[in-house]
């Protein structure tokens, strides 16, 4: 097999005449942005596939959770998790709101539902959790104590879309669940994102902070951000919805001979398959731990072969210089997070790879 370069994702895509085709009209109306045609369709098309009764498309899908944490004007503290991608405590703290660290339990690295209450005070607003790698978060748990205690659900599903529970779309749990659609997730749009919610007074709100705060032509309610979503995306995203079924199937092939490969060798962990889920196979992360080679030598030695894994996610966000100062002493009440961290190597994933290049990311691991 030639040495080509294997990257940790490569985007889907579909035929350049299929999208050239979708774009024509763009041409004919020079309506490029603000809600235009493509957006309006690729909405309803979304609201059909994920099952959900009202949406938002953004951007990217950082702004996506940004506004919708925005648009509940929560005050106080969210309890969350370091064991995600920096955007999500961004999100939070962007907000004006105070992140408290709950670790991750040890079976799929979502955060334990069963330590979200001793950290619940009377300055808790939300929960602000993440689907991680597609494997998904204790909804029915979490919404008890959400509950119980009158608080504000938002899911962090950047990895999660396509995923359902019991036959039950992801993005009908929570207050709000935001996906990404960056162009290396499992669905795209180049760059984009969107956020699902149950309240259309919430939905018309998030419309309006998207676009500056605007409520009309010459009336301005809110301090707020451009966060629209463009025609072109949005016509990427109505191409690429066409064919999403497809490609997490082809996504499942490559998941399923890594774990035929690597299942039951000492010092390597996978994360099993959720009872009732339908996975989406977004990342295939694989936790080293007392192998014969750490994660970093593992990384080396498979980029050395011109394939590039990744350490995701490290380091943990309570870790990051810009957080360290004022959260970094909370790293001693997530240690199954820290440890996570410290061995996790995220192996190529995505609708192209090959049961060969799977093949041969496996054995470079298992010499």
């Amino acid at each position: 097999m030639e040495n080509k370069r294997i990257n940790v994702t490569r985007s889907s895509m579909p035929s350049y005449e299929e999208y050239c085709e979708e774009i024509k009209e763009l041409w004919e109306s020079r309506w490029l942005s603000n809600a235009g045609a493509k957006h309006k369709e690729f909405e309803k098309q979304l609201q059909d596939y994920l099952d959900v009764p009202y949406l938002t498309l953004f951007a990217n899908g950082h702004v996506g959770l940004e506004v919708a944490i925005d648009a509940f004007d929560l005050k106080g503290e969210v309890i969350t998790t370091p064991y995600t991608h920096c955007s999500t405590t961004h999100s939070i703290v962007r907000n004006g709101l105070t992140p408290v660290f709950c670790d991750v339990n040890d079976r799929d690295f979502t955060i334990d539902a069963d330590q979200i209450e001793k950290y619940i005070t009377d300055k808790t607003c939300a929960i602000v959790a993440t689907h991680v790698y597609g494997y998904i978060c204790d909804v029915e748990k979490i919404e008890k104590i959400a509950n119980k205690y009158n608080l504000k659900v938002i899911y962090d599903a950047a990895h999660a879309f396509g995923v359902t529970v019991n036959g039950k779309g992801i993005a009908n749990y929570g207050d709000a669940a935001m996906f990404s659609c960056h162009a290396t997730k499992v669905f795209h749009t180049i760059e984009g994102g969107i956020t699902a919610f149950k309240d259309k007074e919430i939905l018309d709100k998030t419309n309006t902070l998207i676009n500056f705060g605007f409520v009309s032509h010459e009336e301005v309610d809110y301090v707020s951000t451009n966060a629209r979503m463009n025609e072109f995306e949005a016509a990427m995203g109505i191409c690429n919805l066409r064919h999403i079924d497809n490609e997490i199937a082809k996504r499942q092939k490559a998941a399923e001979r890594f774990v035929e490969r690597l299942s039951g060798v000492e010092g390597i962990r996978l994360i099993a398959s959720q009872e009732g889920v339908r996975q989406n196979y977004s990342y295939f992360p694989v936790f080293f731990d007392g192998y014969k080679l750490n994660r970093d030598e593992v990384q080396a030695r498979l980029a050395e072969e011109n394939i590039f894994a990744r350490k995701y996610f490290y380091p943990l966000t309570s870790e990051l210089a810009c957080y360290k100062e004022a959260y970094g002493a909370s790293v001693k009440n997530t240690p199954v997070a820290k440890k996570a961290s410290d061995c996790v190597l995220t192996l190529p994933m995505y609708a192209d790879l090959t049961v060969e290049e799977v093949d041969k990311i496996c054995d470079i691991i298992l010499k």
